[in-house]
């Protein structure tokens, strides 16, 4: 094949020093390149000559192989990213360990992150993680963001890892037992699955491993009965929590005699809330809160004299707000939910009159547009988003608690009304949660309320579930790690920094640990896979007080 000299040139320094070099031959014309196919050749001669390149699953490996071989970085990027784009939990290993073999950083590194968020899943489906050698499983599991929920799942794909190749592999279980933070482990399970375990019994060098972690759950049991989790259980990586991959934000709220604009996160694999230091953030109340593409959007809400429609973003990786553009209503006591890569903003109280309207938001515009009123007019009710519609639920219309829903087909743009639920609820924390729709706690016109109920879409009926711990109305909701949790929020007392959880499993609701202050009207949203997620997770000082930990089997 005739090709120009300049041309190579122009897009590679293989080329460059093989054409152009202090050693090269001007007058030679032919050339033999070995280690490399024809078919790829040609593909790297086109893009030279026309900067495109067809990448295909068949041609992908080949060809970064190719271009790395002859420093094409053009091919090189584009192949890194078409890999990127096929990441999934059957070829991810794979695909870290091509990108680490061919020096591609930033492939490598993404890899490694999908590894580490979907690891449970990856062992349960992926033959590769069969193939891993000791030191890369080992690589894998002692990395604080090491996404499981319990420590269980770590020692069971050691063990299942193990039993693959049981004669090879059980010489590395000292290596990789010690890499799982065995303290952090129910007990009985530790004792009955960990320390009773043949091959952990049977290998004298597990014997202090599993020593040291006896002795450090004691002592992290002593220090949880005194409600304590202090700089060392962080330092320590027998006792460390693995960093969560998605954490709650709470923010603002009426906390005292006034409107507030703190910000606190939830690690919920600690059990603990985190400062979160801002600046240019003003307090508001009665807001709303949702996290869509890479921001958490502050919507509407009131600080005690204004009534907002303006909406503020939160750039979680770079801790700076941004102004994003107005609703077209001032909103108190709004309802917020996304739903298809919109936000949806329902109802509430301008300053003047309650309201039945609704709006939404779409990023990439900047723009928000109304959409059909709904049937009731509605401020301080809650919204959620399930299957493709958007769910409102209870509020306050000016003269009464409502005990009514509806919902929302983008599609038709159109709302119906559905069953009506138990109770009347005005401050009502709502929430999809699996195939359901909770509708938790609130105002029925005399008490606050501590009943919860359900939804089922698809026989158009609600039932009871049990009672929260404590009677709440204005609160936050969110699902974290399968449980739901209410924070804050007013009591028919007072505003509280109480935190509680419920596990759907058992249908109990269980105490968590408390936020730093007290304030209800806050709203709360969930932001996971953040690169910087350590910010949030653990505190400046690695300590909080008051905190009640809690365990689930």
């Amino acid at each position: 094949m005739k090709v120009h000299k300049n041309i190579m040139c122009c897009c590679s320094a293989y080329f460059r020093a093989l054409f152009a070099g202090i050693w090269s031959n001007t007058e030679k014309r032919v050339y033999n390149i070995p280690g490399v196919s024809p078919d790829m050749m040609s593909l790297i001669i086109e893009y030279a000559y026309t900067r495109t390149i067809t990448i295909t699953v068949d041609n992908v490996e080949q060809l970064l192989v190719a271009a790395a071989q002859f420093q094409v970085s053009g091919i090189l990027k584009a192949c890194c990213e078409f890999l990127e784009s096929q990441i999934c939990t059957e070829n991810c290993i794979g695909i870290w360990r091509f990108a680490d073999f061919y020096n591609c950083p930033e492939l490598n590194n993404k890899a490694g992150l999908f590894i580490l968020h979907n690891f449970e899943e990856i062992v349960n489906v992926s033959e590769e993680f069969l193939q891993l050698s000791a030191l890369e499983l080992g690589e894998i599991i002692e990395k604080d963001d090491l996404n499981v929920k319990q420590e269980d799942v770590v020692f069971e794909a050691i063990l299942k890892w193990i039993y693959y190749d049981t004669h090879n592999r059980n010489a590395f279980l000292p290596l990789l037992l010690q890499k799982v933070r065995l303290s952090r482990m129910d007990d009985e399970y530790f004792r009955n699955k960990v320390q009773n375990n043949y091959y952990v019994k049977s290998n004298a060098e597990c014997i202090p491993i599993i020593t040291s972690a006896l002795t450090e759950m004691q002592a992290l049991d002593r220090r949880r009965r005194r409600l304590r989790y202090p700089h060392e259980e962080f330092m320590n990586p027998l006792t460390r929590p693995r960093l969560p991959y998605a954490v709650l934000f709470a923010f603002g709220g009426w906390s005292g005699p006034s409107s507030t604009n703190v910000i606190e996160t939830y690690n919920a694999r600690a059990d603990m809330w985190v400062d979160v230091k801002s600046i240019g953030e003003s307090p508001r109340a009665y807001h709303g809160a949702v996290y869509l593409k890479g921001y958490m959007y502050i919507i509407g809400g009131f600080d005690g004299v204004n009534y907002f429609n303006s909406v503020r973003c939160y750039d979680p990786v770079e801790n700076t707000w941004l102004e994003a553009s107005a609703m077209h209503s001032s909103r108190c006591y709004v309802s917020v939910t996304v739903l298809n890569d919109f936000i949806y903003a329902m109802g509430g109280f301008n300053g003047h009159i309650r309201l039945n309207t609704a709006e939404r938001y779409a990023p990439e515009t900047n723009r928000w547009t109304s959409i059909s009123s709904m049937h009731e007019v509605r401020s301080d009710a809650g919204a959620t988003s399930l299957k493709g519609k958007v769910y409102i639920c209870g509020g306050f219309t000016g003269n009464e608690c409502l005990f009514t829903a509806e919902t929302y087909d983008p599609q038709s743009d159109q709302w119906t009304l559905i069953t009506p639920m138990s109770s009347r609820r005005s401050g009502v924390g709502v929430i999809g949660f699996g195939e359901h729709v909770y509708a938790v706690g609130g105002f029925d016109e005399i008490i606050r309320l501590r009943s919860a109920e359900v939804y089922d879409p698809h026989t158009d009926s609600w039932h009871n579930i049990a009672s929260m711990l404590t009677p709440r109305s204005n609160f936050g909701i969110e699902v974290v790690d399968e449980m739901l949790f209410v924070v804050g929020g007013y009591n028919g007392i007072s505003t509280t920094f109480n935190v509680e959880c419920y596990d759907k499993i058992t249908n109990e609701w269980h105490a968590a640990c408390n936020m730093r202050i007290s304030r209800s009207a806050l709203s709360c949203c969930i932001i996971a896979g953040l690169p910087n997620i350590r910010e949030y997770a653990v505190p400046d000082d690695s300590t909080t007080k008051g905190c009640r930990p809690f365990a689930f089997h």
